[in-house]
C-alpha cells in the first residue's frame, strides 16, 4: 500500500509539472531584440514572439540573442564572441538586414562548400555549424525574413527604408533571401517557418496605411498599400507616417506588432 501511493504522488507530480524544462536559444536581429526592449518601439509593443511561445509552451526557457541591425554575415563574423551556449532548441531569424544593406546572398553552393563570410548563404553555413557544434541533438529552426513595407523608425525619422516591393540598391529581392534560407532548411534538414509566404504577413496588411503629405500640398491623407509606394515622404519636415491608427501587423512597417507577433508565435510554437 506504501508502495502504490508513493508511486500516485510521483505520477501526480509529473502530471503536475508537465515536460521537464527546457531551453531555447533565439538567434536574430531586431525582430528578435526588441522582445526584451518595448521601450524602444514607444511601447507599441507589449510582448514579442519569445514571450509568447513560452507562454504556450512553459517547458520552454528562452535566451534572447537578437542583436539590432545586426545582419547573417556580421553574426557568423562574430560567431565565437556571442556567447551561445548549449540549448535544447536553436531559432535563427535573420536576413532581413542582409537584404537592406545589399549584401550578396550567394547561393546554395556558397552553403554547400562553406565559403565563408562574403555571402548571407556561406554565413548561414557558419551559424548552422556552431549550433550543430553546441548541441548535434537539438532541432535548429530556420525562420524567414517577413515581407517589409516602407520602414521609418519611430526615433529617428532619418533612419528609413523602402519596402520588399521592390529590389534592394544591388538589384537583390528579399523573396531571394527567404527563399534561399527554405532551401538551406530543406537540404540540411532543419525545420522552416516561411513567414515571407505568410498569407496573414503580406505587403497589404503590413500597415494600414501610410499618412502623408498630398503631392504639392499642406494637407495630410491616409495611403494604402501600393498607393503609398508613390508619395515621398520628408524626415526632416514631415510627421511620423504611422500613427496608432496606422497599426496593423506592423507599427512602423517593418517591426512586428503585438497582432505580428502573434501570428509568428502561431507559426513557431508548432515546433516545440
Amino acid at each position: 500500500m506504501k508502495h502504490l501511493l508513493l508511486f500516485l504522488v510521483a505520477a501526480l507530480f509529473c502530471c503536475s509539472f508537465g515536460q521537464p524544462q527546457q531551453t531555447w536559444l533565439a538567434l536574430g536581429d531586431s525582430i528578435t531584440y526588441l522582445n526584451e526592449h518595448p521601450d524602444e518601439t514607444d511601447h507599441r509593443i507589449t510582448k514579442g514572439y519569445m514571450t509568447l511561445v513560452t507562454e504556450r509552451h512553459p517547458h520552454l526557457r528562452y535566451i534572447n540573442q537578437g542583436h539590432n541591425g545586426w545582419t547573417a554575415v556580421k553574426i557568423a563574423e562574430q560567431i565565437e564572441n556571442l556567447g551561445l551556449v548549449k540549448a535544447d532548441y536553436y531559432t535563427v531569424f535573420l536576413g532581413t538586414n542582409d537584404w537592406w544593406a545589399g549584401l550578396p546572398l550567394g547561393s546554395m553552393a556558397d552553403y554547400r562548400n562553406n565559403t565563408g563570410t562574403g555571402t548571407t548563404s556561406g554565413a548561414f553555413r557558419i551559424i548552422t555549424d556552431k549550433l550543430k557544434q553546441l548541441n548535434p541533438d537539438a532541432p535548429i529552426i530556420l525562420i524567414t525574413p517577413m515581407q517589409r513595407g516602407d520602414f521609418v523608425y519611430i526615433n529617428d525619422y532619418k533612419n528609413n527604408a523602402w519596402g520588399s516591393y521592390k529590389p534592394n540598391r544591388n538589384g537583390q529581392l528579399l523573396e531571394q533571401f527567404a527563399n534561399t534560407i527554405r532551401a538551406i532548411g530543406q537540404e540540411a534538414g532543419f525545420e522552416v517557418v516561411d513567414l515571407y509566404h505568410h498569407p496573414k504577413l503580406k505587403l497589404n496588411k503590413l500597415v494600414k496605411f501610410k499618412w502623408l503629405k498630398a503631392p504639392g500640398a499642406d494637407e495630410y491623407r491616409k495611403y494604402r498599400y501600393p498607393a503609398y509606394t508613390e508619395i515621398p515622404f520628408n524626415p526632416e519636415a514631415d510627421d511620423y507616417p504611422y500613427p496608432q491608427a496606422a497599426i496593423d501587423m506592423t507599427y512602423d512597417g517593418l517591426h512586428p506588432s503585438d497582432k505580428g507577433y502573434r501570428v509568428i508565435a502561431d507559426e513557431l510554437s508548432k515546433h516545440f
